[in-house]
C-alpha cells in the first residue's frame, strides 16, 4: 500500500543517518536542560520530543521560592517568578520527586504537606505539580495553577486553559466528525480511526522532516495519501465484508484488529520514540493573558475553516444531502436511487483524510508524534461522538469542543491524567439524562 511504501522509505532514511539524528536530539536536550546532576534552571519550558516539562504556580507568594525535581536526569532546581510560576525541563523520562524549599517561602506561609510530589514525566508533555500552602497573602498556591486556598482565583490560568481546551476540541473534531459519519452510514464503530490520526502525523514527519519538503506541500500530499488509504480500505475490506453481511460486532472486531496491525506497523518502520514534524522551536504568541504557539494558532484556523467547509458540504451540496439520507436510512436512500456504496466509499475516504489532517496539526501543536498518539486519543474521540450523538456530524463537532474544554479546564484543579477521567464522568452523567446524546435522536429498542 502507499503508506507502507512511505514508511519503508522513512525507515531506510533513519538507518542511513543515525549519527545526524542522534546529534540533533542530543543538542536539543542539552539546550533544554543543563547537565545531569545538581543544576539550576530559569525561565519557561516548552515540551518537545527531547524535553519533558514540570510546571506549576504558587499563588500568593513572592518570587524566589526554590522548587527542586530529582529523578533520572539528576537534581534540578528553579525559582518562582514574581507571579509564583515555575517550570523545570528534563531530558530523560521517568518519575521525578518534586519538592519546595520551605526555607525560601515568605514569612507566615507554610506547606500543608512536606512530602515530595512524585510525578511521571514523559518527553513531549507538560506535567502539572500541585502544592497546597497555608497563610499565602492571596490564597494558597497550587502548582498546576489551581484555585487559591483563601478565596483568590487565577483568572489568567483559567483563560490559558480555556484556550488550550478550544484548541484540543477543534483538532479532536476533525477526526471525530469522520468517525461519526462512518457510524452513521455503516453502523461501524471504527476503532482504527485513531491510527488514521497517527498515520497523518508520521507521514508528515517523513515528507517534511526526512525528505525536507515544504511543510504545506507535504501536508497536501499526506492528506491525499490518507484519503487514498481510506478509499482502499473500503475497496479491499469493508465493501466485501458488507456483501457477506457480517454483523456489526464482527465488523467492530475487524477494526480493532486493523488498529493493532497499524500500531505495530508504525512501530516497526518509525520506531517507538517521539518524532517531530518540524525541528524548529515553537514561536510563542501572547494574546492578553493567553500564550499559544504560532503553530497552534495556525492549526486552529485551519481546523475552523475545514470544519465550516464540511458543514456547508453536508448542508448545501447534493452529495452532502445524499450522505445525510444514507445516514438516516440506508434502505430508503437506496430505494430513492442514491448510490449507497458510493456514498459510503466517499465517507471512508474523507474520514481518513480528515483524520490525517488532524494528525498533522496535532503533531505540530504537540511538537511531536509517536506510534501510540492515535490510541491515546481514541477514547476522547469516542467520547466526543457519543456525547454529541452517534452518527451526527454536527453533534461530533460540539461533543469534541465540550470534551476538549473539559479536559483542559479540569487540569486547573486536578493533576496529570485525572483530567481525562473527568471528561468520561461528564459523558456518563449526560447519557444518564439524555441517552441519545446532545444532537442524537431517540430510537425504539426491541
Amino acid at each position: 500500500m502507499l503508506f507502507l511504501g512511505a514508511l519503508l522509505a522513512a525507515s531506510l532514511l533513519l538507518l542511513a543517518q543515525p549519527g545526524a539524528a542522534h546529534a540533533t536530539n542530543t543538542t536539543r536536550a542539552a539546550d533544554a536542560t543543563t547537565a545531569p546532576g545538581d543544576s539550576a534552571q530559569t525561565g519557561t519550558c516548552t515540551p518537545s520530543s527531547t524535553v519533558g516539562c514540570l510546571s506549576g504556580r504558587l499563588n500568593g507568594v513572592a518570587d524566589g521560592v526554590a522548587v527542586t525535581a530529582t529523578g533520572p536526569g539528576g537534581s534540578i532546581t528553579t525559582k518562582t517568578d514574581k507571579e509564583g510560576r515555575w517550570a523545570l525541563s528534563v531530558a530523560q523520562a521517568g518519575d521525578y520527586s518534586v519538592t519546595v524549599d520551605a526555607d525560601t517561602l515568605p514569612d507566615g506561609v507554610t506547606l500543608r504537606a512536606t512530602d515530595p510530589q512524585v510525578r511521571p514525566v514523559t518527553l513531549g508533555a507538560n506535567t502539572a505539580v500541585l502544592f497546597s500552602l497555608d497563610g499565602a497573602s492571596s490564597g494558597g498556591g497550587s502548582g498546576g495553577g489551581g484555585s487559591a486556598v483563601t478565596g483568590g482565583f487565577d483568572w489568567d490560568r483559567l483563560a490559558q486553559q480555556a484556550a488550550s481546551g478550544l484548541r484540543l476540541g477543534l483538532l479532536l473534531a476533525l477526526a471525530a466528525v469522520g468517525l461519526s459519519l462512518i457510524y452513521g452510514t455503516t453502523g461501524i464503530s471504527n476503532f482504527a480511526q485513531g491510527e488514521m490520526v497517527t498515520l497523518g502525523g508520521l507521514l508528515a514527519f517523513v515528507f517534511a522532516n526526512l525528505l525536507g519538503m515544504n511543510l504545506w506541500l507535504a501536508a497536501i500530499i499526506v492528506i491525499v495519501l490518507c484519503g487514498a488509504f481510506g478509499y482502499f480500505q473500503d475497496v479491499v475490506i469493508w465493501k466485501p465484508l458488507r456483501r457477506r453481511r457480517l454483523s456489526l460486532p464482527q465488523l467492530m472486531i475487524v477494526t480493532i484488529g486493523l488498529s493493532l496491525a497499524l500500531q505495530y506497523t508504525f512501530q516497526f518502520f518509525i520506531g517507538a520514540s517521539t518524532v517531530r514534524i518540524v525541528t524548529t522551536n515553537p514561536v510563542p504568541v501572547k494574546l492578553g493573558p493567553v500564550t499559544l504557539s504560532l503553530d497552534s494558532l495556525i492549526a486552529m484556523g485551519i481546523a475552523v475553516v475545514v470544519l465550516i467547509g464540511v458543514g456547508l458540504f453536508l448542508l448545501y451540496t447534493r452529495v452532502g444531502r445524499a450522505t445525510r439520507a444514507v445516514s438516516d436510512n440506508p434502505s430508503l436512500a437506496a430505494a430513492s436511487g442514491i448510490n449507497v456504496d458510493g456514498v459510503i466509499r466517499l465517507i471512508w475516504t474523507s474520514s481518513a483524510a480528515l483524520a490525517g489532517l488532524a494528525g498533522i496539526l496535532l503533531g505540530l501543536v504537540l511538537n511531536g508524534i509517536n506510534w501510540m498518539t492515535g490510541m491515546q486519543l481514541l477514547l476522547l474521540l469516542f467520547s466526543a461522538v457519543t456525547l454529541g450523538g452517534l452518527g451526527t456530524a454536527f453533534g461530533a463537532l460540539f461533543g469534541a469542543l465540550i470534551i476538549g474544554m473539559t479536559v483542559e479546564l479540569t487540569n486547573i484543579w486536578l493533576p496529570g491524567d485525572f483530567k481525562y477521567a473527568t471528561a468520561l464522568l461528564l459523558l456518563i452523567l449526560l447519557l444518564l439524562v439524555r441517552p441519545q446524546g446532545l444532537f442524537g435522536r431517540k430510537e425504539r429498542v426491541g
